[in-house]
């Protein structure tokens, strides 16, 4: 065979007795065609031509006296090209081996085809949910969605398909860094809903307010279970969910100021766990506007923690009166820090200004609820707290509306 195929002007690259050796040499060869003599063929020859086809592929030429049709069967479809049954004669070696190749290229062109098509059929999906994606958070319609993509595309020469899953990734990661926010903002506000209850300052919203977010917490929490990988963050979603069993349990019952100071312990826990995830989630998403969206769902925080403090203070609660009001200081300061930042953002609507305007005159009233150099008793005090109510579920609502701007504004959606 040897000769015959030099005859024939084929470039013999290796010699193989043993078919356990042939992927071997294939891959070390790399050769055009594998031609071949194999007088009874068994399992172990069409689990070795299948791994040459996966492995190494190639035109494969066999001879053989084996007439089982049903090892015919077996032998195309494991990747033989060329199953010649008592055919063998060097006159037909070159016409058998272009015959092998041909049907190679042909089997070749049709997976091509295939993994083209399926290519398309899975882009066509991930069009779709960008544009549901852009009809959601742009308000916009089907045919309006599409042109966005169809404008993205062009000025970033890119593929559709692929200007999509950009949209997608990006939408997963604000949305995912926007309810672990949630979860920092709701472990302070759950206090102070507590203390208010505790204040018998509109007892009925305080308490439904606290029932809607137990919820909350406990629907983020379930899409970031869902929604996030447990390799990567697999430890932190567990700690945070261990955290909120003993919270949920420590806020169960009437209002206690004994069951204060324990609570504000709990609350100062999720808060850590749900700081380390959303930084995590902000690395991890690596795009910069990750950093604004963050910045915003932070503010959400900081109010409810601030309106946590001045309650604790106006109610008389854990009476370190320098620490606390220490700690107030640094979060004004931290507060009209992100502030400044985010109104000098370049990235900014009408809504946004608006929102942000309300929240600074927002902030005002709260801070001017806040006592400074005595504890306010009977009508003021009253006042106080109601003022702190409004003022910080207003401030609360602002930067909610804020936040979603920033997840469905364009420069995030695009990354």
């Amino acid at each position: 065979m040897r000769s015959d195929l030099e005859a024939a002007g084929l470039t013999v690259l290796a010699e193989v007795d043993d078919c356990s050796k042939l992927v071997q040499a294939a891959v070390r060869h790399a050769p055009d065609v594998v031609v071949g003599e194999v007088r009874m063929p068994g399992d172990a020859l069409f689990k070795v031509m299948q791994t040459l086809s996966e492995v190494a592929p190639c035109a494969v030429l066999l001879f053989t006296g084996d007439t089982d049709a049903q090892h015919a069967a077996l032998a195309i479809g494991s990747g033989v090209h060329a199953w010649v049954v008592n055919g063998y004669g060097a006159g037909r070696l070159r016409t058998l081996v272009q015959l092998a190749q041909a049907r190679h290229a042909h089997e070749r062109a049709l997976q091509e085809q295939l993994r083209d098509v399926t290519q398309r059929l899975e882009e066509r999906k991930v069009i779709e949910r960008a544009k549901g994606i852009l009809m959601r958070a742009r308000e916009v319609s089907d045919d309006d969605a599409f042109q966005i993509l169809r404008a993205a595309s062009m000025h970033t020469n890119q593929r559709l398909g692929q200007v999509s899953q950009q949209i997608i990734q990006s939408a997963h990661w604000a949305e995912a860094v926007n309810r672990a926010g949630q979860l920092r903002m709701l472990s302070q506000r759950l206090v102070k809903l507590y203390l208010l209850g505790l204040a018998e300052v509109q007892v009925r919203q305080p308490q439904q307010l606290l029932a809607d977010s137990v919820q909350r917490v406990n629907a983020n929490l379930a899409w970031l279970d869902k929604g996030l990988s447990p390799a990567g963050f697999g430890d932190l979603t567990g700690a945070l969910a261990a955290t909120w069993a003993d919270f949920k349990g420590a806020i169960e019952g009437r209002p206690s100021g004994l069951a204060v100071s324990r609570l504000d312990g709990l609350a100062e826990r999720l808060l850590q766990d749900a700081e380390r995830l959303t930084a995590s989630l902000q690395a991890a998403g690596s795009v910069a506007s990750l950093q604004v969206l963050n910045a915003a769902g932070r503010q959400r925080m900081l109010s409810q923690r601030f309106a946590k403090l001045t309650l604790m203070s106006l109610l008389g609660i854990a009476e370190d009166d320098a620490g606390r009001t220490a700690a107030m200081t640094a979060l004004q300061g931290e507060f009209e820090r992100a502030l400044a930042y985010l109104n000098s953002l370049p990235l900014s609507t009408s809504d946004i200004r608006q929102a942000l305007d309300d929240a600074a005159q927002g902030w005002q009233l709260m801070l001017a609820a806040t006592p400074q150099d005595r504890r306010p008793a009977g009508r003021d005090r009253v006042s106080r707290l109601e003022t702190v109510a409004q003022a910080s579920e207003a401030l609360l609502d602002r930067f909610e509306q804020l936040s979603t701007h920033y997840e469905r504004s364009m420069q995030m959606l695009m990354g």
